[in-house]
């Protein structure tokens, strides 16, 4: 038989928070992918700024509702005895959010048998975990702090508030899901991007120390949080993306915490089941992982040469 049919959504009153549909984008032109572009290599060690991201390439798909959206991740930086290429999963939908799904390879992801299930100690809110370091980093149900879950001790082992975060659909990205607090990793290690009532809805952004999840650095930004449907971190620039349903969505903004400023971009990404949940950069692989709509994809990326 052929490709299964996507299951038909029907919303349903329980505890999902999606925000409206947006206003609908022009698609951006194909831009020159090779002009003064690096090849990516083994060579390119170095950071630099995103120029390209290609085409997604679907890992596994979901088979309940509860993976209409979700996070999935590989560990950049692994401790034994997982490996780079263990694979996390996280299916997202509902009010007890529970499960940690551990797979050997991101290949058995897609026949769908986990190695291993983890029931973590709290129920875990949205899309925004990531895992680093031996740890699964997560905001727990209805509160403003992250939470270090040790992937070997299966304990909790640090937590801590982000002081004034919006929480529970305060500072969503545009497409709702309670995503107001939202981890991420990069070559240089763990950040929370988020908004607060000071900083009016805008992206504030923090380096957390990975450990004790102390804050060591905040950047306020200019981007409003709720008008960009995703964002990640590569090299210590935030990017963000434009539109979560748009099958020709852009990266459309950077923030540079080395100048403090930010910047317009236009560098197409393809929604290709219009229904983006989850975006994280993976600074080992030099890949985004991403949800799209009960799919779990990968994006290659390109960056130019510091």
């Amino acid at each position: 038989p052929g490709p299964a049919a996507a299951p038909r959504w029907d919303p349903q009153p329980i505890a999902y928070q999606e925000l409206q549909s947006e206003r609908t984008e022009v698609p951006a032109s194909r831009l020159l992918e090779e002009t003064a572009l690096s090849r990516p290599g083994s060579e390119e060690s170095g950071c630099g700024q995103l120029v390209w991201v290609g085409e997604p390439v679907v890992f596994g798909r979901a088979d309940s509702i509860a993976g209409k959206y979700g996070v999935w991740m590989k560990d950049p930086e692994p401790v034994p005895p997982f490996t780079p290429e263990t694979t996390w999963r996280v299916d997202a939908v509902g009010t007890e959010v529970r499960q940690l799904f551990q797979y050997e390879a991101a290949e058995q992801l897609a026949r769908g048998y986990p190695a291993k299930v983890h029931v973590l100690p709290r129920p875990l809110e949205s899309t925004g975990a990531v895992v680093y370091r031996g740890g699964l980093f997560f905001q727990p149900r209805r509160s403003r702090a992250v939470a270090r879950y040790d992937l070997r001790g299966e304990t909790v082992t640090a937590e801590r508030e982000i002081p004034g975060a919006g929480y529970h659909g305060q500072y969503p990205y545009s497409w709702g899901g309670y995503t107001d607090i939202d981890l991420a990793v990069d070559e240089t290690g763990l950040w929370v991007i988020y908004s607060t009532e000071k900083a009016r809805g805008a992206i504030v952004l923090s380096k957390l120390d990975p450990e004790t999840l102390e804050i060591r650095r905040t950047w306020e930004t200019n981007i409003r949080k709720r008008g960009v449907a995703n964002s990640f971190v590569i090299c210590g620039t935030l990017y963000t993306v434009s539109s979560y349903s748009a099958p020709n969505a852009t990266i459309n903004f950077a923030y540079d915490t080395a100048t403090g400023t930010s910047r317009a971009l236009s560098i197409p990404f393809e929604n290709r089941f219009r229904y983006l949940s989850m975006v994280d950069y993976n600074p080992a692989e030099r890949q985004l992982f991403a949800w799209d709509s009960f799919n779990m994809v990968t994006y290659p990326v390109r960056l130019s040469r510091a």
